[in-house]
């Protein structure tokens, strides 16, 4: 029985396929957006987790509060010193701190000049090797910097590409760094960040004395000494700078910040975004819902004397009811299938684009991808599954009325139109 109310159903479509397609279009736009959004927001996430996870969990980030958009601590009102670093050093449960320098620097090479990020390397070997091992850098060419190494560079897998400066730069090569020269010793590997892809790396000392500073600091790494007591470190750190720089409660110019909470932050933002962004989808959805609404009255009006032949020869009022009903939620349904099959299309074809537009993995779709929405975690998967029921739902809710309706035409005032 449930086998000839589905042909019946099906063949009402084919016989209105052009309305039946119209009838889909709200429904297509609402699912695609839902799943092609999401399933971007969701690769987003994944490649914003991936940054983030080359950086050790046992390692504090103390930054100054800044004044606008820039490399760490160049737009603080005041900056990190080296009164802060023994401030922090002398913090209990600190194994040992790191400062760092983070500044914009302009480079010139084959008479071609870019602006690109520097960063500095401790002149101590085993504190440089910590700064390689907790933001994975590694050399493709050539080697990374040692203590010693005054008048060299590392760069970044993108500085050496020849569409930077017309021209590869080689290990070997020299480049002039505000108008002083260095050389290349080392290319780096490429990774998953661009920062590290675009930035110049050199020895502490000579970034200090190219740039002319004194008794300034843009980050301090802090090393904990227990890594599960990180969150406790983190607090005695902000509890002693507040009360070294005389802040109340509330009031702090600085931030102290674990990879884990960045990595919160961002996908607090990524998941609010996603929200909004189904809210909106919702909204198509329920205009192609009011679609299928209206397609089925006018198919009740148009089928009234099929109706009354239906009962006329026995089909019950629940006969006529499954069969419209079944009808409106194949609408759904079809227009949800397709609706995820143009999502995922687009989703593919942006992630696709970006990552070959930017030489790197930028976003990657997979099935497997979670999102974490009102604290569950929802794969890709789960998301096109549901989106396929909810498209089937939205069709039958709105095909209630007038399938029920339909149930309700008398035989003898049907057969009479």
């Amino acid at each position: 029985m449930i086998a000839d109310y589905f042909r019946l159903a099906l063949n009402s479509l084919k016989r209105r396929r052009l309305r039946s397609w119209l009838t889909m279009v709200g429904i297509f736009i609402g699912i695609a957006a839902v799943v092609g959004l999401i399933s971007l927001g969701q690769g987003l996430q994944s490649a914003v987790t991936a940054q983030f996870a080359t950086l050790s969990t046992d390692k504090l980030t103390i930054q100054n509060a800044g004044t606008g958009f820039g490399p760490p601590g160049s737009t603080s009102i005041e900056k990190l010193n080296e009164h802060d670093l023994k401030v922090i050093k002398g913090v209990r449960g600190v194994e040992y701190v790191i400062p760092r320098l983070v500044r914009m620097i302009k480079i010139d090479y084959n008479n071609i000049g870019q602006f690109k990020y520097i960063g500095d390397i401790p002149d101590d070997s085993e504190l440089a090797d910590v700064v390689y091992e907790s933001i994975g850098l590694d050399a493709k060419e050539g080697r990374l910097l040692k203590s010693g190494d005054s008048g060299k560079v590392v760069i970044g897998s993108n500085i050496a590409k020849k569409e930077e400066f017309g021209k590869a730069i080689e290990v070997g090569k020299n480049i002039n760094i505000q108008g002083k020269n260095f050389q290349v010793i080392g290319i780096l590997k490429k990774g998953s960040s661009f920062q590290v892809n675009d930035i110049v790396m050199m020895l502490s000392s000579d970034m200090k004395d190219l740039l002319d500073i004194d008794d300034e600091i843009d980050m301090i790494i802090a090393q904990v000494e227990e890594p599960k007591e990180i969150k406790e470190v983190g607090d005695r750190i902000e509890k002693e700078m507040r009360k070294d720089r005389n802040l109340d409660l509330g009031e702090e110019d600085f931030s102290v910040q674990t990879p884990l909470e960045a990595i919160s932050a961002v996908n607090s933002v990524l998941t609010s975004i996603n929200v909004v962004v189904v809210g909106i989808a919702m909204i198509s959805l329920i205009v192609g819902g009011i679609g299928i609404a209206n397609t089925m009255y006018t198919s009740v009006l148009e089928r009234r004397r099929e109706i009354g032949t239906m009962k006329a020869v026995g089909a019950k009022n629940s006969d006529v009811l499954f069969i419209f009903l079944i009808e409106s939620g194949l609408l759904g349904l079809v227009g949800g299938l397709i609706g995820v099959a143009i999502g995922l299309g687009m989703a593919l074809g942006v992630a696709s684009g970006a990552n070959n537009y930017f030489g790197l993995e930028i976003i990657t779709i997979s099935l497997s991808n979670t999102l974490s929405i009102f604290g569950m975690e929802i794969t890709l998967l789960n998301i096109i599954f549901l989106s396929i029921i909810f498209s089937f739902f939205i069709g039958i809710l709105f095909g209630v009325i007038p399938s029920y309706q339909a149930s309700k035409l008398k035989p003898v005032d049907a057969l009479r139109m």
